[in-house]
C-alpha cells in the first residue's frame, strides 16, 4: 500500500487536504489521518503539493511523433494530402512501436494517464501499452479503403486480449474519408455491438460544405440521422457546428472533444465553448497528434482552450478554468469509457498525478484550479501513476526500458522515413 499525505487532493467536491491510499490498482481511502493506518509499503510526504487524477488525452494520434517538426506550417487538407498520407504509408509495425513509445514518455512526463488514440498498427500499440502498463483506449481509424465487418474483431479483440488497460471504442477517420454506404455498414455493426461511435467531425469549413453537397446536411446531423449515435459517442475538433448540431450532441449526450492547439497551428479555428457549454455539451480534451500540436501537453491545451474563448468573445470573462480542467480530467474519462478513472474517491483506479506546488509559476496559492489552468505546465509534473504503479517520477521513467535506446531507435525510424 501508498499513502500520499500533508499536501492538497484535488476531488469532486474541490480541493481539500485529505490523505489518498492506494492498495494494488485502487484508491482505498480519502479522507483525514486515522490512527488505525494499516502497515504502508511506502510513505509519500507531499509538502504541500497537489494530488490529483492523471489528464485523460481524448484525442490522439500517438504513433505521429516521427512526424514532429517535419510537417508543419500547411492547412489541414494540404497537409494530410501532401505530408502526412505519403509518410504514413510508409510505416510498418516496428517503425510504428518505436514512436509510440515516445509518445508515452512524453504522456507520463506531462501527467496524462490515458489517451483515446486512432492510428496504424493497433496489435503493436496494445502489446506496447501492456508491457509499459500505460492506460490507453484504442478507436477506429476505418476509411472507405477498409472491410467495416472487421470492425466487429477490432473491438472485441482490443476489449478482450490485453487486460484491463488496453480497450476499444468503434470509430472512423471522417465522413470526407468514407461513403454513405460505408456508413450504414458502421450502423449496423454499432447496433449489433450497443457501442458508441467517434470521428473528426466538423474540423474545417470545407468537411462540412463537402459533407452538405454530398448528403444535403452536415456531418453530425448525417451521422444522426444514420443512427450512429444511437449509443452514444462523440467526435474530434468539432468546430464548425450548427446550433441543430449542437442541439443534438446535448440531446444524445454526446462529447465534444477540443483540440485548441492543433486547431490553432493549422488554422482551421475556434471551438464554440460557450455555445456548447450553455446547451450541457459533454466536454473533453485532447492535444491530436503531435505533428499537428506539435505537443502532447495539456496544461497548453487547457490554456488555449480559455485564451481561444476569450478572444472569439471578444470578452475576458469568457472561458472557465474549472470546466475546462474538469474536461481534461473527468469528461476525457467519461468520454473513452474510464468510468472508474474520472476522480479521487474509494474503489477508483489509482491513476494519478503529483503536482509540484512549490515552484515560482505556482505561488501564491490563490487558487488551486486556476494555478493549474493558466500557470501550470510538465514542469510541474512530479509523479505518474496508472493502476496504482508509479511510471515516472522526478524526471526517472519506470518502464523497464532505457529511454536513451527508445530515443535512438525512433530517431533512426524516423529519419529514414522522412528523410527518405
Amino acid at each position: 500500500m501508498i499513502r500520499f499525505y500533508n499536501g492538497r487532493t484535488l476531488e469532486p467536491s474541490g480541493v481539500t487536504s485529505n490523505e489518498v491510499w492506494v492498495d494494488g490498482a485502487a484508491i482505498s481511502y480519502v479522507g483525514p489521518a486515522r490512527g488505525d493506518m494499516p502497515a504502508f509499503d511506502r510513505e509519500i510526504d507531499l509538502r504541500g503539493d497537489l494530488i490529483m487524477p492523471g489528464f485523460k488525452d481524448a484525442h490522439t494520434h500517438s504513433g505521429m511523433t516521427f512526424l514532429r517538426s517535419a510537417a508543419d506550417d500547411l492547412p489541414l487538407q494540404e497537409w494530410l494530402e501532401k505530408q502526412v498520407f505519403p509518410k504514413e504509408a510508409l510505416l510498418t509495425p516496428e517503425s510504428s512501436g518505436a514512436f509510440v513509445k515516445v509518445a508515452f514518455l512524453e504522456y507520463l512526463a506531462n501527467g496524462i494517464t490515458a489517451c483515446f488514440d486512432m492510428y496504424y498498427h493497433t496489435d503493436e500499440f496494445a502489446r506496447i501499452a501492456r508491457q509499459w502498463g500505460f492506460r490507453a483506449v484504442l478507436c477506429g481509424s476505418f476509411t472507405a479503403g477498409n472491410d467495416w465487418s472487421e470492425l466487429y474483431d477490432f473491438y472485441k479483440h482490443y476489449n478482450h486480449d490485453y487486460g484491463p488497460l488496453v480497450t476499444a471504442q468503434l470509430g472512423f477517420h471522417a465522413e470526407y474519408t468514407t461513403n454513405r454506404e460505408k456508413l450504414e455498414d458502421l450502423s449496423t455493426v454499432c447496433h449489433d455491438l450497443k457501442a458508441p461511435v467517434w470521428c473528426h467531425n466538423s474540423e474545417t469549413v470545407s468537411e462540412v460544405r463537402g459533407c452538405i453537397e454530398r448528403h444535403g446536411m452536415t456531418p453530425t446531423k448525417l451521422f444522426d440521422t444514420l443512427g450512429l449515435y444511437d449509443y452514444g459517442g462523440g467526435g474530434y475538433h468539432c468546430i464548425y457546428m450548427t446550433e441543430e448540431d449542437l442541439d443534438i450532441f446535448a440531446r444524445r449526450g454526446l462529447t465534444a472533444v477540443i483540440n485548441a492547439c492543433s486547431n490553432g497551428k493549422l488554422a482551421s479555428g475556434f471551438f464554440r465553448l460557450k455555445e456548447a457549454a450553455a446547451k450541457g455539451v459533454h466536454l473533453a480534451v485532447g492535444t491530436d497528434g503531435p505533428a499537428s500540436n506539435n505537443a502532447l501537453d495539456m496544461f497548453r491545451e487547457m490554456y488555449l482552450i480559455n485564451i481561444m474563448a476569450k478572444l472569439r468573445q471578444s470578452d475576458a470573462a469568457a472561458g472557465d478554468p474549472a470546466l475546462i480542467l474538469d474536461a481534461a480530467v473527468s469528461g476525457g474519462a467519461r468520454a473513452m469509457g474510464l468510468a472508474d478513472c474520472d476522480a479521487i474517491a474509494p474503489g477508483k483506479q489509482a491513476d494519478l498525478v503529483r503536482i509540484d506546488m512549490d515552484r515560482p509559476n505556482m505561488r501564491p496559492v490563490h487558487n488551486v484550479v486556476k494555478n493549474l489552468v493558466y500557470s501550470g505546465d510538465p514542469s510541474n509534473v512530479r509523479m505518474t501513476m496508472i493502476a496504482g504503479k508509479v511510471l515516472y517520477e522526478d524526471g526517472a521513467f519506470h518502464v523497464g526500458e532505457d529511454v536513451q535506446d527508445v530515443y535512438r531507435a525512433a530517431e533512426e525510424y524516423a529519419h529514414a522515413i522522412v528523410d527518405g
